[in-house]
C-alpha cells in the first residue's frame, strides 16, 4: 500500500511513476474521496465536540429536558457521521489496495519481458554430442499420468532416485542458507488467512490465482511461503536490535495458474503444487538496497554450487510484480529449449507490504515502516528440472551434481 501522505502531496508524481507499469492512477477519484473524508471527519469532530459540551451542561442541570433532546439529536448525528466516515474510509482502502507499488528509478521502462535487462551470465553452457532431452522425458517415465489420475493436470508424482533428488535439493538449499548465509529456518502453516494475503499483496487483486477453502472462506492454500513468513510480524513493532531479520523456509506452494492454460503443460515448470525454499528479509529502509543485493547473491550461490549456467535479469516496469519496487530474476539454462528460464525472483518491496501488514520498527524519531524483501532460494521443482537437463547423459540417464553427492 502506498503512503497516503505521498498521494495527497504529490498525486501527479505518483501517477507518472505508475504509468511506467501501464497503470493509470485515477487522481480525480482519489482527490474526491480524500475531500469527502475530510468533510466527514470535520462533521464528526464538530458534532462530537458539541455533544461533549452538551453532556457537561446536562450533568449540571439534570432536569432540563430541552438539553436532553438536543443531546439525543446530536448523538444520532454523531452515529450517522461515524457510519458515513466508515463508508468513505472503506472506499479509500479499496482504492489504495488496488494501486501497485512505486517503481525504483533504476527499473528499465518497457511493456513486458522483452524490455528486461540482462545484468550478466554465469556458468558454462553444456555442449552435448547428442540431442538433449527435455526434463519431461525423465518425469513422464516415472509419473505415467498418475498425478492427473489422483488429482488433475499440473500435478506430478515423483518416485525413486528422482524423488530422492527432489528431497535432497531442498535440504541442500536449507543447509546452505542457514549455515553459510545466516538465515533462520522456519516451519509455517500451509494454510493462510485473508489478512495475510492482503498483507503481502495477493489479495484482493489476485484471488483467482489462489486455491480457496470453500468451507472456510477466510482461508486459502499458501501460494508461497512469502505469505506466512512475512506476516509473522504483522501488527508488530520490532526493535532496532532485531533488524535485519533473515528467514528461510521450505514449503509446498499452491497456485491455480489462472490464465496460464497451454503454457508449460509438460514437466515441472508450471505446476499447481510445487516446493520452494523461500528467503525473506525485513530491514530498515536505508538498508533495503544492500539487503536486495545480498538476497540476489544468496540465491545465486545455490546455482553456482550446483554448477548450473544462469543469468541475472532486471525486470522491466511492465514485467515487475504488483507489490515489488524492483525485481531481479535468476534464470537457469534449459538445454532442450536452448534458453534460460526463471528459477527465482528476488524482489525489494520497500514499505509497500509493511503498510498493508502494519509492520513497523521503533526508530529514533518514532515508529517507522520496515522494508521487506523476498526471493526463491530456489524453486525446487525447477532446480530439479534444470539438473535433469544439464546433467543428462547420452544413454537417457543423468548424473548428480558434485555438491549433492554427500546427500545422495
Amino acid at each position: 500500500m502506498l503512503d497516503k501522505k505521498l498521494l495527497i502531496k504529490s498525486p501527479e508524481l505518483v501517477k507518472k511513476n505508475l504509468s511506467k507499469r501501464g497503470y493509470i492512477l485515477k487522481v480525480d477519484q482519489w482527490m474526491k474521496l480524500e475531500s469527502e473524508r475530510k468533510i466527514a471527519q470535520v462533521n464528526l469532530e464538530s458534532n462530537q465536540e458539541n455533544l461533549n459540551k452538551l453532556s457537561k451542561e446536562i450533568s449540571k442541570s439534570k432536569d432540563d429536558e430541552g438539553l436532553k433532546d438536543q443531546a439525543s439529536s446530536l448523538s444520532t448525528l454523531v452515529k450517522q457521521d461515524k457510519e458515513i466516515l466508515q463508508s468513505i474510509q472503506k472506499s479509500i482502502d479499496e482504492f489504495l489496495l488496488d494501486i501497485p507499488n512505486l517503481l525504483d528509478e533504476t527499473v528499465p521502462v518497457g511493456e513486458d519481458e522483452a524490455s528486461n535487462e540482462i545484468i550478466d551470465e554465469k556458468g558454462e553452457i553444456p555442449n552435448f554430442s547428442f540431442e538433449p532431452k527435455p526434463h519431461s522425458f525423465f518425469i513422464d517415465k516415472i509419473d505415467r499420468g498418475r498425478g492427473i489420475k489422483i488429482a488433475k493436470s499440473r500435478f506430478t508424482v515423483l518416485s525413486g532416485e528422482i524423488a530422492k533428488l527432489h528431497r535432497v535439493i531442498g535440504q541442500f538449499m536449507i543447509d546452505t542458507h542457514t549455515k553459510e548465509h545466516g538465515y533462520e529456518e522456519l516451519y509455517v502453516p500451509y494454510i493462510v488467512n485473508k489478512a495475510s494475503l492482503v498483507g503481502t499483496g495477493q489479495l484482493p487483486k489476485f484471488e483467482e490465482d489462489l486455491f480457496k477453502l470453500t468451507e472456510s472462506p477466510d482461508l486459502y492454500l499458501a501460494p508461497t511461503a512469502e505469505v506466512p513468513v512475512t506476516n509473522l510480524h504483522r501488527d508488530e513493532k520490532l526493535t532496532l536490535e532485531q533488524l535485519p531479520i533473515n528467514y528461510v523456509c521450505h514449503s509446498p506452494c499452491f497456485r491455480s495458474e489462472a490464465g496460464s492454460y497451454g503454457k508449460d503443460t509438460k514437466g515441472l515448470i508450471r505446476q499447481h503444487q510445487f516446493d520452494k525454499v523461500e528467503l525473506v528479509k525485513i530491514c530498515k529502509p536505508e538498508k533495503s538496497e544492500d539487503e536486495h543485493t545480498k538476497l540476489i547473491a544468496d540465491a545465486s550461490k545455490i546455482l553456482e554450487l550446483l554448477e548450473l549456467p544462469y543469468r541475472k535479469v532486471t525486470l522491466s516496469s511492465g514485467d515487475t510484480g504488483f507489490s515489488a519496487s524492483k525485481t531481479v530474476d535468476l534464470e537457469v539454462w534449459f538445454p532442450s529449449q536452448n534458453t534460460y528460464r526463471e528459477i527465482s525472483s528476488c524482489s525489494n518491496f520497500t514499505d509497500f507490504q509493511s503498510r498493508r501488514a502494519n509492520l513497523k520498527y521503533k526508530a529514533d524519531k518514532g515508529n517507522e515502516f520496515c522494508h521487506t524483501l523476498n526471493g526463491s532460494g530456489l524453486a525446487i521443482g525447477r532446480t530439479l528440472a534444470a539438473i535433469l537437463e544439464n546433467y543428462q547423459t547420452d544413454d537417457g540417464n543423468f548424473i548428480y551434481p558434485e555438491v549433492l553427492k554427500k546427500y545422495i
